[in-house]
């Protein structure tokens, strides 16, 4: 019998849809945002996880996506009111540092690079914006507007040691994106998904890329250097991306958010069916072909919608879920081994 998720704490104080949750680099803090049009940041006094601050008049619309700089100083909010806010708490508490704006429709995410020299986000516009970003000065300077998606991004995931960022849209592909000579260019397109990808994370090795999509399946991608890949004869000096696994028949609805836990190598999926499901690569399992069991799962996390799940970078097996029920859940799964 596979175990269930331990729920060992809910956070009700949104009291609207709750769009995205996200971990600080050190997993003490957690920023949630919604429809209300605030960013709560939540901590732990004691045994019990209270809310530290609510960050608002920032956005006039729905926050749809937050994401801490590498450092933990910074969180970056990303809006339906097409604007990113930047938050900077290096005075002790966040206060608002800046507002990029550019997109001409709704930003659906934000993320930093692991260098914490650039700034991804991605709109409604169909576009992926790179800003450069000059910590010293709060500068943020638009480095490239890349427009090869046919229709709306939903989500952008950086490589965890390389300046590489993926996306994933609602033209049912992801991209991936590297700067060459000063210039971001998008350098392969993942197709395989029937539906809109909503979601992708990457691997701790960045080797392997998750996505999660419409479709209701999860596929796991993986990268074969030139001349390094079975069956298929790869020329040059680009890398080729290949399906490797795909994971169908464990959700009744759309998968809103995959995220690949990098302590633990577990993958965690959430759906509009209200579940949270968490798979695990099974030892036995080949390189080229690798094989994902369920190691975790509950089918009603939340009374709606799962929009958004969150590894903590430095508490094992500790995951933070959000919902259209308006509540913000933390999970705990043992590890075994």
């Amino acid at each position: 019998m596979t175990p269930t998720l331990d729920c060992v704490a809910s956070l009700n104080d949104h009291g609207d849809r709750v769009w995205d949750v996200k971990w600080n680099p050190k997993g003490t803090l957690l920023a949630t945002c919604g429809t209300d049009k605030t960013i709560r940041i939540w901590g732990k006094e004691g045994d019990k996880w209270v809310c530290k601050s609510i960050l608002q008049d920032g956005h006039q619309r729905t926050i749809r996506k937050v994401g801490w700089s590498p450092c933990g100083n910074k969180l970056a909010s990303a809006s339906f009111d097409a604007t990113i806010c930047i938050w900077d708490k290096s005075s002790g508490q966040f206060e608002s540092a800046a507002t990029l704006e550019g997109h001409e429709n709704e930003v659906k995410a934000v993320a930093w690079s692991q260098s914490g020299e650039y700034l991804a986000t991605c709109s409604r516009d169909k576009s992926v914006w790179i800003w450069s970003v000059d910590d010293e000065e709060d500068d943020f300077e638009c480095a490239g507007v890349l427009t090869v998606h046919t229709q709306d991004v939903k989500d952008i995931a950086w490589h965890p040691f390389e300046p590489i960022v993926a996306s994933a849209s609602y033209d049912d592909t992801i991209k991936l994106f590297k700067e060459d000579d000063g210039e971001w260019l998008s350098f392969a397109t993942l197709s395989g998904h029937s539906s809109t990808v909503w979601s992708v994370s990457w691997s701790k090795d960045g080797r392997r890329l998750v996505s999660g999509s419409d479709d209701k399946t999860i596929k796991v991608w993986q990268k074969y250097e030139p001349g390094n890949m079975e069956g298929i004869a790869t020329k040059g000096e680009t890398p080729t991306w290949k399906c490797v696994c795909t994971l169908s028949g464990y959700f009744n609805q759309p998968i809103y958010c995959v995220t690949w836990c990098h302590q633990t190598d577990m993958i965690a999926a959430c759906s509009g069916d209200n579940s949270i499901i968490v798979f695990r690569e099974d030892e036995s399992s080949g390189d080229s072909d690798p094989i994902f069991s369920v190691v975790a799962s509950t089918q009603q996390a939340h009374d709606q919608d799962v929009n958004a799940v969150s590894w903590n970078p430095t508490t094992p097996g500790l995951l933070a879920s959000c919902s259209d029920d308006s509540c913000i859940k933390l999970w705990k799964i043992e590890i075994d081994g």
